[in-house]
């Protein structure tokens, strides 16, 4: 059953060294009062799956800054020199996918599938300690599913009962990461009563959200 709570009793629910996915990308879509709050708790030993890590002071990149993330699986780091400093140091490891494999992978992870298949990396170093399997000829690298603990979404519009529609480009990442976690928390840049959405406009539907961040 959804429970609306204020930003700080929701981020006093992760613990310490948890997976987190958040969407976004480059910060276009981030819960960004979130990471705020998991700043301000001092959340430590995380683990994030996210598209990117946006850019220091933004989205991901608040925790980067903060020193808060142990790893990260992400498509890319270009944007954020504080997150290629702390890998070059020795501080952060970095786990860099493919973006179109990273999120078929999460995506499999919510649809309760063991990976997929792809030709991407295919007689590279990315195939390294990977199952290659054979499909009519061609090879093709078995990407495992992935889950975590908490997704963190942030949507344009929520009503009472945890319906989520997005905005635009904003919508990137967030459907599919809430499929994939354990934990679904959403804020949204407007709360409304049930029936204000569509039915053919929800993107998330109530079941999939567990915490919805109030406003106040």
């Amino acid at each position: 059953m959804l429970k609306s709570l204020p930003v700080i009793e929701v981020v006093g629910m992760i613990p310490d060294g948890a997976r987190i996915m958040v969407g976004g990308f480059l910060s276009v879509g981030t819960p960004e009062r979130l990471m705020d709050e998991i700043v301000r708790q001092g959340k430590r030993n995380l683990t994030i799956i996210a598209n990117d890590t946006a850019r220091p002071g933004v989205g991901v990149g608040k925790l980067i800054d903060a020193k808060l993330v142990k790893s990260v699986v992400v498509s890319h780091i270009g944007t954020n020199p504080e997150t290629q400093r702390q890998m070059m140091a020795g501080d952060l490891a970095v786990e860099l996918v493919p973006q179109g494999t990273l999120i078929e992978r999460i995506r499999a992870g919510g649809y309760g599938l063991g990976g997929v298949l792809t030709p991407t990396g295919v007689g590279t170093l990315v195939e390294e300690g990977k199952r290659k399997i054979e499909v009519e000829g061609k090879e093709y690298l078995l990407e495992t599913a992935i889950r975590a603990d908490f997704a963190l979404v942030h949507a344009f519009l929520s009503d009472y009962m945890g319906n989520l529609a997005y905005a635009l480009t904003a919508r990137n990442y967030n459907p599919v990461i809430a499929m994939a976690a354990d934990t679904v928390i959403a804020t949204a840049e407007h709360i409304v009563p049930v029936g204000v959405i569509a039915p053919d406009h929800v993107i998330t539907p109530a079941p999939i959200v567990d915490y919805i961040v109030t406003n106040g």
